[in-house]
């Protein structure tokens, strides 16, 4: 009797753990099968546009694969994983309810909120590999990857836009009017310096500034130097003047997306010293940091979203679910980048750039969630 009346409570649980590790494991399984076989042909399709430059430039195999495509892969898997998720979560779970286990769970009495628990687990365990992989891994590889670019494809290195102003620190001012980032040259370059008042006490001007490597000083020609002490002024000039400045030729250009390179300590302190400088660049910045918060929680929402909509079971089945998955990632997806677009180069804030995108479609989720069976 006693056996009778307590079994279910014992049954139950060991039916939940089970399914938990079978949703679990068909999550993950699928997500990772299916990125690595998408991995393959993206390879071997970037091989077959990159060959001729390769061979052009007698790129090593070694490199080729350990430097270039090794670390390549981090970067494509990550760059997609959200979409992955999606994917992968609708692909198995409109399988499930084509064959009626999801009603058959569900008509066992556990609820749809509990269903969703390995769904939760598999997705926060993908989120924080994401976040690694966003903030830790791949800047890291990516060093790798474009030192490869530059040696064997192309060189990413790019300079900046004429007339450069940046601030070098509180009261410091610089200014060139172009610079050579090959030869390390500026042309028409200021130097200022302003007390607490704002009144400016040092002037600096020159013709062109040269980069010395070996001493790692500016080489200075034909300066001249204005000193204003109280109602004192002070004129010197000369042909040559070398001195430390606090900058380097890497201020004066910019590398193909090279904040990618960047890891989470690196991005935060070079953001704050753009920000001193008062770099035009710094939205995009901004951007970026926020998207490496908020781009991991996607696959959150995403898989919300794709359980909720893949669960009931429709005439069509899982042609139509993948149908309805995909739009929904490419609309999300398209947001984001209207976002990044308007944060850049509009007057949208960074943050809301970042996060607007996941809280509608965080919000949609919820309403799908409400629409799902129970």
């Amino acid at each position: 009797m006693f056996s009778i009346i307590f079994a279910p409570l014992f049954v139950i649980p060991h039916m939940l753990k089970k399914l938990d590790i079978y949703i679990i494991r068909k999550f993950l399984g699928t997500f990772f099968y299916s990125i690595a076989l998408l991995s393959v042909i993206v390879v071997i399709f970037d091989l077959s546009e990159q060959i001729d430059d390769i061979l052009k430039r007698n790129a090593p195999l070694n490199a080729i694969i350990f430097d270039y495509y090794l670390n390549f892969i981090p970067f494509f898997i990550n760059l997609f994983s959200y979409l992955f998720t999606f994917i992968s979560v609708i692909f198995f779970t409109s399988k499930l309810a084509g064959r009626n286990e999801i009603v058959a769970v569900l008509s066992s009495g556990i609820s749809f909120s509990r269903l969703l628990k390995p769904y939760m687990i598999s997705a926060v365990f993908l989120a924080a590999m994401s976040f690694i992989l966003t903030n830790f891994v791949i800047p890291h590889t990516n060093k790798t990857m474009w030192e490869f670019e530059k040696a064997y494809l192309k060189d990413p290195i790019k300079s900046k836009d004429m007339n450069i102003h940046m601030q070098l620190s509180p009261g410091v001012f610089a200014y060139v009017e172009s610079f050579n980032a090959s030869m390390k040259i500026g042309q028409r370059f200021s130097l200022e310096k302003f007390n607490e008042k704002g009144e400016m006490y040092y002037k600096l001007n020159s013709d062109r500034i040269t980069w010395d490597s070996t001493k790692s000083i500016w080489r200075i020609d034909n300066y001249y130097i204005r000193t204003i002490d109280s109602l004192k002024e002070t004129l010197r000039k000369g042909p040559r003047l070398d001195t430390l400045i606090d900058m380097k030729p890497e201020d004066f250009t910019i590398l193909v997306d090279d904040i990618k390179t960047m890891n989470y300590f690196e991005l935060r302190d070079f953001i704050a010293r753009e920000e001193l400088r008062g770099s035009p660049a710094i939205s995009r910045y901004r951007v970026e940091q926020h998207q490496r918060y908020s781009f991991p929680l996607a696959t959150i929402v995403l898989t919300m979203i794709g359980v909720s909509v893949s669960s009931r079971k429709v005439r069509g089945g899982i042609g139509i679910h993948l149908g309805i998955g995909i739009t929904l990632t490419f609309t999300f997806i398209l947001f984001m980048q209207f976002s990044n677009v308007f944060a850049t180069f509009g007057n949208l804030p960074p943050v809301l750039a970042a996060w607007i995108p996941i809280i509608i479609y965080g919000i949609l989720g919820i309403f799908l969630l409400k629409w799902a069976p129970k």
